[in-house]
């Protein structure tokens, strides 16, 4: 009798939608089921997406292939701007246009700093004459070290706001239990001693 309930109540939580099972247990325990598709994880979401896709066009780079297949291949991959960043470099380098005025045409349509920054790197690269893939890594790395530096003072933040509720709760317990005793005890000798 225990039994067959519970194997009703499994089958109930398998098949009706939202009944407590999540979507990845359905597909686990029922099989993949067709009206439902995996979840696609936004790239927004990680703030070191970005890096991420510097890093990979880097990597492109020193695979050797060209900066407008490079560009192409990382842009899906590349969080909202960047990507399309990405894939409208692609597309002017591959009609022929001039690596340094085509990025700088794209840094001037969006105001992202990382694209920005990366439309500095293609035309110093192409000034100078090195390699765009170390520079990539640079720019990576700052892209980290902002968001490092963004943490940390968040919490930072955090560490001072906290201290705010706790003096509240505390400052005066201290106040009752720590001075007015001392206050109260100096206060009976100094005025109880005349007497």
């Amino acid at each position: 009798m225990v039994e067959s309930a519970l194997v009703l109540l499994a089958a109930a939580l398998i098949l009706l939608p939202g009944a407590g099972v999540s979507r990845r247990w359905r597909m686990v325990l029922g099989g993949r089921q067709r009206d439902t598709p995996l979840p696609v994880r936004s790239a927004g979401a990680d703030p070191l997406a970005t890096a991420a896709a510097f890093d990979l066009l880097a990597a492109c780079l020193r695979a050797g292939l060209p900066v407008a297949i490079a560009a192409r291949t990382v842009a899906p991959v590349a969080p909202g701007t960047l990507g399309a960043a990405l894939e409208r470099g692609a597309d002017l380098l591959a009609l022929g246009e001039d690596p340094a005025s085509a990025w700088r045409r794209i840094a001037g349509e969006v105001e992202d700093p990382d694209i920005q920054a990366l439309a500095r790197l293609v035309g110093r690269s192409i000034r100078s004459g090195t390699g765009l893939a170390g520079a990539l890594d640079e720019l990576a790395g700052r892209c980290r070290g902002g968001i490092e530096d963004a943490a940390l003072a968040r919490a930072e933040r955090a560490g001072v706001l906290i201290g705010g509720p706790l003096g509240l709760c505390f400052l005066p317990a201290f106040i009752c239990l720590g001075i007015v005793p001392v206050v109260m005890g100096l206060a009976t000798r100094v005025l109880g001693g005349g007497t």
